[in-house]
Order: structure tokens, then C-alpha cells, then sequence
């Protein structure tokens, strides 16, 4: 049975002429409460990221935009990227967040990085690999010594791949920006929840 990619719109919040929030939302979805769902969880994520920018900073804002990507909408799997630039008074430089939220259609769940894979797979160990293997590879500069990702690290998927990252200042120098390390479902194919979301982008039909 054909599963159709969910219908998208972009809303926005704006708070004078250099703040503006855009933000996704589902529409039209048959299943209601699955619509509700998605839209109260990225309308939430949007706010913590506002929150985050806001709190612990003294000076005014003077510019925050709010974007977002569609990174996957296909298969019964939707996966967002939201993120938020911000600005703040006689600072350096801006500061940039990203978070992903990924919604798995078949069994109606918010995907934590671990349903994506086996139970006591070990995919920390697995995925933290991989990473420092890239790390290596691209020779990208660290602040200190990559030891592993965490359990509940940040992620997306796009299509074959789920892509791993960190947030600015987190392992690398902010000129290196948001360290982004795909991963290929072939790769982790024996460690994969077959059932969840990497399991259906893997098949090939």
C-alpha cells in the first residue's frame, strides 16, 4: 500500500521586522490526533529553542530567525530539522541551534535516537565509530578528543541515511559550524530496527 507523503505548511511568528520565527505544520492528516501530535511537538521545539537563546543572556536581542528543513517525508517517516539564529547586542557573532524531530507514522511515536535501532545492539559504540573514523578521514579540528556520541544524540534522517551532529562549540571551534557525520542505513544494516523507520528506508522497493 502506497504511503503519501504528509502535507506541510509554514507558519510564521514574528516579533517586529529582524524577529521572525517559520515554523512547519501538518495538515490535512487522516489520523487527527496524529496531526495534533506532530504540530504541539514542533511548536514546543521551536519554543525550547527560542528559550535556549534567550536565558542565561543578559544583553537584548537584536535579530532571531527562525527556519527549518524538510530533511525526510516519505515511507511513514517525517523527520524536521528546526533551527534558530540569534543575535544578541555587541556580541561576537550570532549564535546558531539545530534540533530534529523525527515522527514515525506506523506506530505513531516520536523517534528517540535508540528506537531506530535493536534492543542491546551496542549502537553507541557502533555509531560512535563511525564518527571518529570520519573525524579522522576529514581531519576536522576538535576541541578535545571524541570519545563517543551520546545515547540521545542529535539526528536526522534524509532518505538511506541518518545523519549524526553536534551543535556549535560541542566538539569543534565555531568556524568548523555544525559537524555533520552521515551514516548510510547499509552500513548499520545489522544492528537496524527492521520494524522502525532506518528498517523501511533500507528496503529497496
Amino acid at each position: 500500500m502506497p504511503t503519501f507523503p504528509v502535507q506541510i505548511m509554514t507558519f510564521r511568528v514574528s516579533g517586529g521586522s529582524k524577529k521572525n520565527i517559520y515554523y512547519p505544520q501538518a495538515v490535512q492528516m487522516r489520523d487527527q490526533s496524529m496531526e495534533r501530535f506532530i504540530n504541539q511537538s514542533i511548536i514546543q521545539e521551536a519554543q525550547a529553542l527560542i528559550n535556549m537563546q534567550i536565558e542565561n543572556m543578559p544583553s537584548t536581542v537584536v535579530e532571531m530567525l527562525g527556519t527549518y528543513e524538510l530533511k525526510n517525508n516519505q515511507r511513514d517517516v517525517l523527520s524536521i530539522s528546526l533551527t534558530n539564529y540569534t543575535y544578541h547586542d555587541k556580541a561576537a557573532h550570532g549564535m546558531t541551534y539545530i534540533k530534529s524531530l523525527t515522527f514515525d507514522l506506523q506506530t505513531q511515536k516520536k523517534c528517540e535516537l535508540k528506537d531506530l535501532f535493536k534492543p542491546n545492539s551496542n549502537y553507541v559504540e557502533r555509531l560512535s565509530a563511525i564518527v571518529k573514523e570520519q573525524i579522522a578521514q576529514r581531519d576536522i579540528q576538535l576541541i578535545e578528543d571524541f570519545t563517543e556520541i551520546s545515547p540521545n544524540q542529535d539526528f536526522y534522517i534524509a532518505d538511506k541515511t541518518i545523519v549524526l551532529y553536534f551543535q556549535l562549540y560541542e566538539i569543534t571551534p565555531y568556524v568548523y559550524g555544525f559537524p555533520m557525520f552521515p551514516i548510510s542505513v547499509y552500513d548499520i544494516q545489522d544492528i537496524i530496527n527492521e520494524e522502525g523507520p532506518l528498517g523501511r528506508m533500507a528496503e529497496n522497493n
